[in-house]
Parts: C-alpha cells; structure tokens; sequence
C-alpha cells in the first residue's frame, strides 16, 4: 500500500493547459511558437575546478561569493552563516541570477540533533492579483512582455528565509554576514567575463534607467570585462539591513522603494503594496525524502517540485542494471531520458503551492508507485510518457505547464561542526525584471505561473496565477545521506526546469557509476523535459546518438548552461566541485 499521505489544506482543483499554453505565452511577435529556452546564454567551458578539504567547505558560483562563504566558516560560523555571506555577495557580482530581491529554498542539516530542515522562500504574488494577470484581450502575454517592468516582480522572499535559517540554525552575529559584501560593494569588484556577455547578448537588458547607468556606459554598450564595478547604493542598503534586520526591507524605506518601482514602472506596472511585502512570511516545511540504492536522498518539497522529480527519477532508475551501463552509453542515456519524462509528466500534472492546490507529494516518490512506474520503460524503445495515478488523483488532474525560465544559483556548503547548506536561490531570468532598487535587481517570478488559467475545456490550472499563491518552481536543492545518516553529497543547479535533469543526472554519475564529483559536473549534460532529447555535444558519441534515434529518440546537440555546485563526503574528506559552465568556485580548509 502506498504511504499515509497528509495533504495540505485547499480545495483540489482541476488542473490542465498544456504544452499549448506555455507555448503561447513564449511565442515570437509573429505568431509561431518556440521550445523553452534557458534562462542563460553559455559562455563557454573552464578546466575542470576541484577542492579537497577536511575541515570546512563552500562551493557557490562565483568566487567572490566562496570567499566570503569561507571567512564565515573560518570563523567559527555555521554553513547557514556562511550561506547568507554567499548570497549577498552573489546579490552583487552575479546580479543576473540572484539576490535579495528574489526567492530560495534551502536544505539544512544540523549535526547536533541529526535533523534536516527545509526552508521555503518563494516569492508570493501580491493580494491584487487574478488569475487573467498575464492575459490581454483574451490571450497571454508574451513572455519578455510579461517579463519586463513592475507586473511581473513577486514578494522577494530570501531574506525572510535567511533570518528564518539564521535564528535556528546560525552562530555568528547577523549584522557579521553582511561585512564581505559591504565591503566589495564600497570598493568595488572586477566585471567578469560571464556578467559582461549576459549584459551584452541577453534581450532587452538596459531597458530601464537604474540598470542601465549600474551596468552600461554613456556609448550604451556593457562595462567592459575588468572595469571595477562599484554599488555605493547596494553597500547603503546592506549597512541597514545588518543593524535593523529584515523589517526595512519588508516594513521600511526599502520596502517602500520597492513597491514604487513596481507601481510606477512607466511601461508595465504591477499591483504590490506595502501591505503584500509586510504581510510575507518564509515558511518551514518537511523535506521530501527517499531511498535510492544504499542511499537516502533529501529535497525541497511543493512549491518546489524538484524534489518529487528528482526523487521520482532515482526511485525508477533503481530498477535497472545500472553498473552495465557506461556513462555517455545509448543504454544507460536511454534509461535516464524516459525516467525523465515519466517523472515530468507527473510534475507537471500535480505540483504547485500546497497551500491552494492538495499536492500528492509523498505518494509521487512512494517506492511500490514508483516500481510500478518504472515497468513502463522499455529498455530497447522509446515510449510516450503520461501521468500517473498516485493515490487517485489522476482523475482529477490534466497536465500543466508555465513558461518557467528561472535565472537562478545553487550553493553548497559543509561547515567544521558536521553542518550542511544546500541553497538554491533565483531571481528568475536573466537580470530579472529589469528593475533595480536601492543597489539590487528585483525578480519576475510571478511569470513562473501559468499565463492560461484555464485549458479548452474551462478547468482551472493548478499553477494559475491568485492572490499570496507562490509559483512552482523546479529548483532542487538535494542532501544524500549513507544509510548511517551521516552525510554523503550535497548538490544542486541553475537551469530553469532543467535542474532537474542536471542535478539526478550528477547524483548517478557520482553515486552509481564512480565518477569523481568535479568530473560528474563536468560531464556533458543530458535532459528531456517532454519535448525532445537535448545533449550537449560532448556528452555522446555519434554512434549512441544514432543509436538513441533508433530507439525512438528526437536527439538534438546544444549547449547545456547548467551551475551545478556540489559536495562530496568520503572518508572523512571533503570533495568539492564547481561547473566548468559558469565561475564559481570550490574552496575550503
């Protein structure tokens, strides 16, 4: 029988609409429709970036944001300590991907009571809101459309959450975290390679005053690499939120700020007020977890579905000879790629905010639903993947999709007392919603709910847009625990709906075929997110291609932008591992 399931309270709707819906909402000016796109441009491969440490160790996406991580943990400071450092250091220098004025999820693990903790700070949509948001004159909006000025920005949620983990889980005085962030944004820091060329080939960047004077010169082309870029406003802003807290933010002058950026926005207004940003509250919730082999694997539950999906996949993959299959095989690839879409059907069919729509989440990764799943994979043909039944809910729900491009960064980190943070923290695509406020960029997540609210047939969507609802997410922050509950690997990516795939697809490498954890990184990046195939070139050969066509596969070649950051635990040492793909780094003592 599957497992006891607790549904969060709401009525269960009817939910739908469709490839067809998400299709629109991207589709071009002229009509056709277009496949999803990544929320960041590549911009190119490093050598392979690795860290060994025995102490102590933080693994984010830019090495400012590492080092800051690592004078926490030097300090004494907890990995929840040094995730904060890292995320208003990342606010900073990769203000394309996250900030202060977005949302996370983090994964906790306190050593000292062997316990996990799970921390929700998704944005929410302001009270003013309904569901034909995003529609004008009976369509959806286009996506950039949608995306740009004040209507698309959600409540900013991370820095509830970060004082939340803090209170709990922190060792070092708050206004502390702040200072390696305050002080590269006084002194400033060099414009990299990766920031120049998002601001230079991303759609539609200096659209607005404030970002354009941040990032561009009077010729209206990006600050060159090297230029040494300062934030005066953003080291103001930090200075308040160290002495006062979060309230300015959520309560003060900030906030404020805020919400006339978002309701004056000369082109496309939103709806927040200051009663939506005081009113916000990161919430605490169970992780989802899971067996996979000798395993236990922990993830972020509803409105994230990056846990159920990941977790579905690995509870499948479990059913087959994995150990004959070599990595960048047609076998194995094949195996991986219907696991995928199986697990995606499901995504799509019942995640959203748990507080409005019942999310099944603990009978998605239930192993007898998921064994029952997996006899759906042929291992010599492709098959079309449908949802399943998990408790019966199939016959209440249709398959949904959004837009979902979120521009996000993933950190992992290990402190001296047995602690880790898996964080994963965006602002959407890329630059946000273009609008900057007092130093930091504001996020467009409310363009990750459905632009449709209802399918053909008149039934409401579950990830419609309504009041104080946070949008679903993909992001999937994961621990895997040794059978002994000590920890094994704490991983996580950017990447949009993506993530998924890159953050099980490095969990199998590193767990069941041996790779080491920096070269499980490196690896060439697989995905199928319902459509078709997508490998980046490196990662098959043309013979598993022709191979993968053969069974049935539409394989496309592309650059793959994943950020995946992850720790390794094996015997006693610390094994870090930044994506090639990005310019994070691996540090530690």
């Amino acid at each position: 029988m599957y497992r006891k399931l607790l549904l969060s309270a709401a009525v269960c709707f009817s939910t739908s609409a469709l490839f067809a819906a998400s299709s629109l909402a991207l589709a071009p000016p002229g009509g056709a429709q277009q496949k999803e796109v990544q929320p960041e441009i590549a911009t190119g491969r490093t050598e392979i970036k690795s860290a060994t440490a025995e102490k102590y160790m933080a693994v984010t996406a830019n090495p400012h944001a590492s080092a800051a991580a690592e004078q926490m943990l030097a300090r004494g400071g907890s990995a929840v300590d040094a995730a904060i450092a890292a995320q208003l250091a990342l606010s900073l220098v990769e203000p394309q991907s996250s900030g202060i004025g977005g949302g996370a999820f983090m994964l906790s693990y306190r050593a000292d009571d062997n316990k996990l903790y799970s921390y929700d700070g998704r944005e929410t949509a302001p009270m003013a809101v309904d569901e034909n948001y995003f529609m004008r004159d009976g369509k959806p909006r286009g996506f950039l459309d949608a995306v740009i000025g004040g209507r698309s920005v959600g409540v900013p949620g991370v820095l509830r959450m970060l004082e939340l983990a803090h209170k709990r889980d922190g060792k070092l005085p708050w206004k502390d975290l702040f200072q390696p962030a305050i002080q590269l944004a006084e002194q400033g820091f060099a414009i990299s390679p990766r920031l120049y060329q998002l601001a230079a080939q991303l759609p539609r960047v200096a659209v607005r005053p404030a970002i354009s004077a941040y990032l561009f010169g009077e010729d209206g082309k990006p600050l060159p690499v090297g230029h040494t870029l300062k934030n005066p406003e953003y080291a103001a802003t930090l200075k308040l939120l160290a002495e006062q807290g979060v309230k300015p933010f959520y309560e003060g002058e900030i906030a404020e700020a805020i919400v006339a950026a978002v309701r004056n926005d000369p082109e496309n207004p939103g709806v927040m007020t200051r009663k939506d940003l005081a009113d916000y509250r990161a919430q605490e919730r169970e992780p989802v977890c899971g067996d996979f082999l000798q395993y236990h694997w922990c993830g972020a539950q509803a409105p994230s579905s990056g846990g159920t999906t990941v977790g579905a996949m690995l509870g499948m993959l479990q059913h087959f000879p994995l150990e004959q299959y070599d990595v960048g095989s047609a076998e194995l690839t094949h195996l991986f790629v219907e696991a995928s879409e199986l697990a995606f059907a499901d995504r799509n069919t019942y995640s959203a905010d748990p507080d409005f729509v019942a999310v099944p989440t603990a009978a998605m990764v239930d192993p007898e639903y998921l064994a029952e799943r997996a006899k759906l994979i042929d291992p010599q043909r492709a098959r079309p993947a449908i949802a399943g039944n998990p408790l019966g809910f199939a016959k209440n729900r249709r398959t949904a999709m959004s837009p979902e491009l979120p521009n996000t960064s993933h950190l992992s980190i290990v402190d001296q007392y047995g602690n880790g943070v898996s964080m994963t923290t965006s602002i959407e695509t890329g630059f946000g919603s273009r609008l900057m406020v007092k130093g930091f960029l504001l996020n467009n997540q409310l363009t990750d709910f459905s632009f449709v609210p209802t399918n053909a047939d008149k039934q409401l969507v579950a990830n419609r847009v309504q009041p104080g609802k946070r949008p679903r997410s993909s992001m999937s922050p994961t621990i895997v625990f040794n059978k002994d509950g000590s920890l094994r690997l704490l991983v996580g990516s950017p990447g949009g709906s993506r993530i998924i795939d890159y953050t099980a697809r490095t969990i199998l490498y590193h767990l069941v075929k041996g790779m080491p954890i920096a070269e499980a990184i490196a690896v060439g990046n697989i995905t199928a997110i319902g459509y078709q195939v997508e490998v980046e070139p490196e990662a098959l050969s043309q013979a598993a291609m022709e191979k993968l066509q053969a069974m049935g596969h539409k394989v496309v070649r592309k650059d793959l932008n994943s950020g995946i950051h992850a720790i390794a635990l094996i015997d006693g040492k610390l094994l870090g591992g930044a994506d090639t793909r990005r310019e994070g780094s691996a540090v530690g003592r």
